[in-house]
C-alpha cells in the first residue's frame, strides 16, 4: 500500500510519501514513490499510488520522452494542468498493457498520482491524477491532495492545514499524518521522504529522508503520541458520568469487600 500527500500554501509546496510497496510475514519491499524533474523554469514532482509495473512504466515513459521527444515532454508543458493531463494519457497506455488480466484475483493495474511544482510564470500548484487519467486540481479551500491510504491521515490534515499555514508546520503535519497512517496500516512505512519547494526556486528547497530509526521520526512519533494522551485527559467528561463514576466506584468496593478471596 501507500501514502501520499501534497500540500500547497502561501509560501511553496510540501510532499511528503512513504516508501514501502510490500509488507509481509517475512518480507519487507521499499521503493520511492517520489520522483523529481526540474530543467530551466519547469519544476515538477511525481508522487505515485497504485500498481508498481504500471507508476514505474510511467516515470520511465517521461525520462524516455524528455530524452526522445524534444518537442513533447514534461519540459515543454505551458502550464501544470497540461502536464497533469500529458501524465494521465502517459498512465492510461501504460494500463493498457495489462489489458485482459484484471479478472485475476487481486489485480488491478491502476495507478494515481500527485504532480506538484512550477511551470513557467505560473503559481506553485498540485494536482491528483485519478487512474482514468483525468485530474483535479488543489485550491484555497481544498490546499492539500493525497493518495494511497488517504483515511488515517485525514483527520490532521482536515483540522490544520489552511492555505495561509506556514511552511514548516505544514511539513510536521504532513509528517503527523504519515504517523497516524503507518501506526493504523503496516503496509504504509518508512523511510519516510519529504520535499519541500519554495516559490520561483524551480529545484528542491529541502528533501529529506527518514528512516523507522531516525531519531527526529522517533521523536516525532512520541511527542505526537504523549500529546495525544494529555489533550485526551483534559477533555471535559460527558454529561452524567461523574455521578457515573462514583456509583462504579462504590460498586467496585462492595464487590471487593464481600470477595472472600480478595
Amino acid at each position: 500500500m501507500t501514502y501520499c500527500v501534497g500540500i500547497a500554501v502561501q509560501d511553496g509546496l510540501v510532499f511528503v510519501s512513504d516508501s514501502r510497496t510490500n509488507a509481509g510475514v517475512d518480507q519487507i519491499h521499499t521503493f520511492s514513490k517520489m520522483h523529481v524533474f526540474s530543467h530551466h523554469r519547469h519544476f515538477y514532482v511525481l508522487l505515485t499510488s497504485g500498481n508498481l509495473a504500471t507508476t514505474q512504466g510511467v516515470v520511465a515513459r517521461l525520462h524516455k520522452d524528455i530524452k526522445d521527444r524534444p518537442a513533447h515532454n514534461l519540459y515543454t508543458m505551458q502550464d501544470l494542468g497540461e502536464a497533469a493531463g500529458y501524465i494521465g494519457e502517459i498512465s492510461r497506455e501504460e494500463q493498457k498493457v495489462f489489458e485482459g488480466k484484471e479478472s485475476e484475483k487481486g489485480f488491478s493495474p491502476e495507478a494515481s498520482f500527485i504532480v506538484g511544482g512550477q511551470v513557467l510564470n505560473e503559481s506553485p500548484a498540485i494536482a491528483q491524477i485519478y487512474p482514468e487519467g483525468n485530474f483535479i486540481r488543489s485550491s484555497k479551500e481544498t490546499c492539500y491532495l493525497q493518495i494511497g491510504e488517504t483515511k488515517y491521515g485525514k483527520p490532521i490534515l482536515d483540522r490544520m492545514i489552511h492555505s495561509e499555514f506556514d511552511i514548516a508546520h505544514a511539513v510536521m503535519c504532513a509528517l503527523v499524518s504519515m504517523d497516524s497512517t503507518s501506526r493504523s496500516n503496516a503496509t504504509v512505512g518508512p523511510p519516510i521522504e519529504y520535499l519541500v519547494y519554495l516559490n520561483d526556486a524551480y529545484n528542491p528547497s529541502l528533501q529529506q529522508s527518514l528512516d523507522r530509526d531516525h531519531e527526529y521520526w522517533l521523536q516525532l512519533r512520541k511527542n505526537w503520541s504523549d500529546s495525544l494522551r494529555r489533550a485526551f485527559d483534559s477533555l471535559p467528561l460527558a454529561p452524567g458520568l461523574d455521578n457515573l463514576q462514583m456509583d462504579s466506584a462504590a460498586n467496585v468496593m462492595s464487590i471487593h469487600n464481600q470477595n472472600p478471596f480478595s
